[in-house]
């Protein structure tokens, strides 16, 4: 993380630490040179961009759709970007790692 601005880093920080908030047993490792987090069956994972933060697979998640859609990158069903101008939807990702936990 050593190569993103400082604000960058915290988002990124702030991101894993919900990992580990939600579900204190998590497993952490990198899959497709991105941190992966085991939540349930599935993984998770996240990455840095110049002006997004991608945030990996959402989907099934039909109960909550509503508020992921905002959120949704174009032509994609299972892609996030939480764009780096503005505050992380840390209730929001919470939740889908809460969700994503029991599929």
């Amino acid at each position: 993380m050593q190569q993103f601005e400082p604000d960058v880093q915290e988002k990124l920080n702030a991101l894993r630490d919900v990992f580990f908030e939600v579900l204190p047993d998590t497993e952490e490792s990198i899959r497709y040179k991105m941190p992966a987090f085991k939540v349930g069956k599935h993984h998770l994972y996240f990455a840095a961009y110049k002006k997004h933060i991608g945030f990996y697979p959402v989907y099934g998640l039909t109960e909550i759709e509503d508020k992921v859609s905002e959120y949704r990158a174009k032509n994609t069903k299972d892609s996030l970007h939480f764009m780096l101008d503005r505050p992380l939807p840390i209730e929001l990702i919470k939740n889908i790692v809460k969700l994503k936990s029991n599929l």
